[in-house]
């Protein structure tokens, strides 16, 4: 397991964002690795901007997201897997650390699912809704988009190699974020486009409360890629939080036990970002690579 730590800077707030995990490092060419940092680089930056200003957690991640989202390199919005049918179904989810949630799964027209998440939750009595419609988003004020937006000449060669078995199929892409802002509050945001080849109608872990968003004011916000099916066995954020929140058990601590417990213990592999209430940095991950991006407090840093 590889498990990176980073003590709270000075600044009073805290960002960290992933890309999903999966693959092996020496897999990108230099080109390839060069443009997800830039990619990496745009989303920290664009929900940095927001905390430095003063700004809510919940606007900072989804800042974060919608860079991802538009970035047709990550596996959230254009540019996301595709399933056996060469559509795109995105889920996305966004918690808040005072307990509200949002979700959407299946989503079809919204440019940017995180976005109608985040609606769910401010505009419904609901937490999940599946499929939501054009005249539902379009009345949410969301910018709306054909289903082909998404679909893209790189995910379609995709789906045909795993198809045709000349590939495996990829499990482990989602992106995401979580952070601290000045006012002690938590919030994660994730989205996805699923498994490469995956059944249409199936849903994994990036909705569902719990298992790949949490977050609650005083303990954690979390944000996990991988294996989908096992973080919901798993209920793997919430399994986090709650042992930081019942025993005490520190942030790092927890996620370590977690993984080993919940994932690895069955042959699952995946990763997760966090951040602590006191704005500490984890970033961790069982499979052989994860794309992050955090401050250590100097710098920038971000892992491909």
């Amino acid at each position: 397991m590889h498990l990176f730590e980073v003590a709270p800077a000075a600044a009073g707030w805290a960002l960290v964002l992933h890309g999903g995990a999966g693959g092996r490092v020496d897999e990108l060419t230099l080109d390839a690795r060069g443009s997800y940092v830039e990619g990496l680089t745009r989303a920290y930056k664009a929900g940095a901007d927001v905390l430095a200003a003063g700004g809510a957690a919940l606007d900072a991640v989804c800042a974060a997201v919608e860079q991802l989202e538009d970035d047709p390199l990550f596996n959230a919005g254009r540019g996301a897997a595709l399933t056996s049918a060469g559509t795109a179904e995105l889920d996305a989810c966004v918690m808040t650390g005072d307990g509200r949630a949002g979700a959407i799964s299946a989503c079809r027209h919204a440019r940017n699912p995180v976005f109608a998440a985040r609606k769910v939750m401010e505009e419904t009595p609901a937490v999940l809704l599946v499929a939501p419609d054009l005249e539902r988003l379009s009345g949410w004020g969301l910018e709306t988009v054909e289903p082909g937006y998404f679909v893209t000449p790189a995910r379609q060669q995709q789906l045909q190699n795993v198809q045709d078995r000349l590939l495996e199929p990829s499990r482990h892409g989602t992106v995401g974020a979580v952070a601290l802002d000045l006012g002690g509050r938590v919030a994660a945001a994730t989205s996805t486009g699923g498994m490469v080849n995956q059944s249409e109608g199936r849903v994994g872990d990036t909705p569902i409360v719990g298992a790949g968003t949490y977050a609650r004011d005083g303990v954690v916000a979390i944000s996990c890629t991988g294996e989908g099916e096992a973080f919901i066995k798993g209920v793997v954020a919430h399994d986090i939080a709650a042992r930081m929140r019942y025993l005490g058990t520190p942030l790092a601590a927890a996620v370590e036990a977690t993984v080993a417990e919940e994932l690895t213990a069955h042959e699952a592999i995946g990763g997760l970002i966090a951040v602590g209430a006191d704005g500490r940095v984890v970033v961790a991950h069982n499979s052989p690579a994860m794309f992050a991006a955090y401050s250590d407090g100097t710098r920038l840093v971000t892992r491909t």
